[in-house]
């Protein structure tokens, strides 16, 4: 049997520790006696139309669920250690939202976090909006879909990312990443991609100087580079690009082919650097 718990106000340490197997609706979690882990160690647990200002709300938890719930900018650190969660239709506010986690899917949220699923894995994000200056830090097997994202530091020491139909406003992305695809996407950065491993990116578009530099089995299929200048530094890189790339700098191996290239440059490299740069003819651009 499950209990339910409905209409209800917690501010207590420790309010509903370990519950179980326990529906919880249109509660509130704050008051002034301000306490920490209000559901700590909770199993099989449904949360619908609640709202969070405490800290630490779901630590340890075990199979869960949320549903048009609110956590503000004072709920910091909710949920960490959990595993096996639904999150659907809610709005995460404080930082560090989740971390060290397993399993967890969010579906038409809204995130602003500072600091979002570091060292988790199993994550699923979809149709959501994500605001987050590093977000998925030393992180594995993500998947994206029809998100919206704003950040800086983005996805380092990654491993097993999957991107699809989704914009992502970022800085810095994808450095030390291993095994990233991104499809039908909108990469808007700065220095994207530095020292990543296997990064593979379709049907893109994307913005931002001095991109993909000391790559290691780097893809660009069917994709188009705006504002990018001094690309591909001491990379290996299999690149097709449509339109045209303002410079190419030095790159260590493979074939760069675009529609036009504004500079190719060769100039003082620190290694040696056979990569090809190759013209599409106008003939083939045609035929595009």
């Amino acid at each position: 049997m499950r209990e339910l718990i409905e209409n209800r106000q917690f501010d207590e340490e420790r309010a509903l520790y370990f519950s179980q197997n326990m529906d919880i609706k249109n509660c509130v979690f704050a008051g002034p006696a301000d306490g920490e882990s209000v559901l700590k160690e909770s199993r099989d647990i449904v949360l619908t139309d609640c709202d969070f200002s405490l800290r630490y709300p779901l630590w340890h938890v075990r199979g869960f669920g949320m549903n048009q719930c609110k956590m503000d900018a004072k709920t910091r650190a909710a949920i960490w250690y959990a595993e096996r969660g639904a999150i659907t239709d809610s709005v995460l506010g404080g930082i560090k939202a989740v971390r060290e986690c397993h399993d967890i899917k969010l579906s038409g949220c809204q995130v602003t976090s500072q600091e979002f699923g570091w060292k988790s894995s199993d994550i699923i994000l979809e149709d959501t909006e994500i605001e987050s200056e590093y977000i998925f830090m030393d992180s594995k097997n993500v998947k994206l879909r029809n998100v919206r994202m704003k950040g800086k530091y983005s996805f380092q020491y990654m491993e097993n990312l999957e991107i699809a139909d989704s914009v992502l406003d970022t800085k810095d992305a994808f450095w030390h990443s291993k095994n990233v695809t991104v499809r039908n996407s909108v990469l808007k950065g700065e220095y994207l991609a530095w020292f990543s491993d296997g990064l593979t990116l379709i049907d893109c578009e994307i913005t931002g100087t001095q991109p993909f530099c000391y790559c290691s089995n780097l893809k660009l299929i069917n994709c188009t580079m705006k504002e990018t200048d001094l690309a591909f530094e001491y990379s290996d890189v299999e690149a097709d690009v449509r339109g045209h790339i303002l410079s190419v700098k030095n790159p260590k191996s493979g074939k760069i082919v675009a529609d036009s290239v504004g500079e190719i440059i060769h100039e003082n490299p620190v290694m040696e650097c056979v990569g090809e740069v190759e013209i599409r003819s106008r003939k083939e651009q045609k035929a595009c």
